[in-house]
């Protein structure tokens, strides 16, 4: 997640420019050295001309690359070396394997320094997102076959942060997320990133590694 606005005529002679990256290395650093992280987002997506926006309230709790997101009725939990997917709707859970050189994004890559080899990066100012000043980064993928064209990163000012931002897809829509609250190391056990099938009576499971 990236800022670029090191003066005009620098954002056009350099691919990244220094002050978007002291920012993401400063957040980066910042969460490396938590133990453990809980956070509280929202996500809303906009599209076509007809559809209406949809908003979802989600959580996530993080600790090292293990992570676990409940999302509307969507449940995520990876121990680093499996992702279990489970819809409460139709009670099915899907099993695949942890690929951390994937392209698609996880909370880990999220919070990290993912951005010095998969974006270009430039600041692009300061602005008030949801009444917190926030310094935005915009990012492009260096890899054009990603499924998003641009993002724009917003990080907070007084406790640097990801506090938001914006995912722009090749097929038109537009995600906008919003972290609200943040918990630094809150007591995680290592067992609440694993789907226990015993939880979700008569849960189907699909295996697809």
């Amino acid at each position: 997640m990236p800022f670029y606005y090191s003066f005009l005529l620098k954002s056009f002679l350099h691919k990244n420019d220094q002050t978007a990256k002291t920012i993401l290395d400063d957040v980066s650093k910042k969460i490396k050295s938590l133990k453990s992280l809980k956070a509280n987002f929202s996500i809303t997506i906009t599209g076509g001309k007809n559809q209406k926006p949809q908003t979802k309230s989600g959580i996530v709790n993080m600790k090292g690359e293990k992570y676990y997101v409940n999302l509307s009725g969507q449940e995520i939990y990876c121990d680093t070396k499996t992702i279990w997917t489970y819809m409460k709707e139709s009670n099915e859970v899907q099993i695949t394997s942890f690929d951390p050189n994937e392209n698609s994004f996880t909370p880990s890559k999220l919070f990290t320094n993912f951005y010095d080899k998969e974006y270009s990066y430039k600041y692009a100012g300061e602005k008030t997102v949801n009444g917190k000043k926030v310094v935005e980064i915009t990012l492009t993928p260096v890899n054009k076959t990603k499924q998003f064209t641009k993002i724009e990163l917003y990080v907070d000012k007084a406790n640097n942060v990801v506090a938001g931002g914006k995912m722009y897809e090749k097929n038109g829509n537009i995600y906008s997320y919003n972290v609200s609250r943040y918990v630094h190391n809150p007591v995680l056990a290592d067992n609440s990133f694993t789907f226990d099938s015993k939880k979700y009576p008569k849960v189907e499971i699909v295996d697809l590694r």
